[in-house]
């Protein structure tokens, strides 16, 4: 069950955090996969050293995922090396810790375009290519925070996590027609190299015994995405799949 075997995947922002555990998920899972980054090369090379030790193929391509042009490049270059995309996960983003009284223009155009316009842009272009296929899948990462609003500040990240489950319904009913399914994941707190360093000891505490199941880890995340991604979720859309412990019900 789950195999991704003879998949293509893609997954943005993949050079660390979520995003390299979900990448390293999929190749396990058997699927080849196109190593996203946009500063961090030698990050991004080391995850597709995992990958390709799993016994997948790996290409790594930096692109600023929220500029259309180097969006384009790099679908081009997707298909010119496999000629073929089966798999898109849209993980790429950034936060900043801004209340609105802080929070500029810049600070939310900043957000906004990372986040959310960089799933619009790679979503179009993954569906020119499946829509040809007449299959694949779209996972959007969202966040607990996109459900219920951020506890402190980060009004710009809720705003996006919200703005991608909106998406991931609407895009939902767009490409079904094509055999193409559109879902997202919605994490809680996760043990990512940048939570652990961002959080001391007596925090991490707190934060663990306020979630039913404590933290969760990059495995939990990679899971879900493999079986969202695979066959036995073919049936599965408009979807937005809580990864968070107990963090919250809806």
């Amino acid at each position: 069950m789950f195999s991704l075997k003879g998949k293509v995947a893609l997954v943005t922002g993949s050079s660390r955090g979520i995003g390299r555990g979900i990448a390293i998920s999929l190749a396990e899972a058997g699927a080849d996969v196109v190593v996203n980054y946009a500063g961090n090369a030698k990050a991004a090379e080391e995850c597709a050293d995992i990958i390709r030790s799993k016994g997948q193929k790996a290409l790594v391509i930096q692109a600023d995922v929220s500029e259309e042009d180097q969006v384009k490049a790099m679908f081009a270059e997707i298909m010119k090396e496999f000629g073929r995309l089966d798999i898109l996960v849209n993980n790429a983003g950034t936060s900043q810790d801004k209340d609105i009284f802080a929070m500029d223009k810049a600070d939310w155009d900043r957000i906004i375009k990372t986040n959310l316009t960089s799933g619009m842009l790679c979503s179009k272009s993954a569906m020119e290519i499946m829509s040809e296929q007449k299959c694949g899948r779209i996972i959007f990462i969202s966040s607990v925070v996109g459900e219920r609003g951020a506890l402190y500040g980060h009004i710009h990240y809720a705003a996006t996590k919200s703005g991608q489950i909106g998406m991931t319904k609407t895009l939902a009913r767009t490409a079904a027609p094509y055999n193409i399914t559109v879902n997202a994941i919605a994490p809680g707190f996760i043990a990512t190299e940048l939570f652990l360093q961002t959080h001391g000891e007596e925090e991490m505490k707190k934060l663990a015994a306020s979630v039913p199941l404590g933290i969760g880890s990059l495995e939990d995340i990679g899971a879900a995405a493999v079986y969202l991604a695979s066959d036995e979720a073919r049936y599965v859309t408009g979807a937005t799949l809580d990864v968070n412990g107990g963090n919250n019900f809806r």
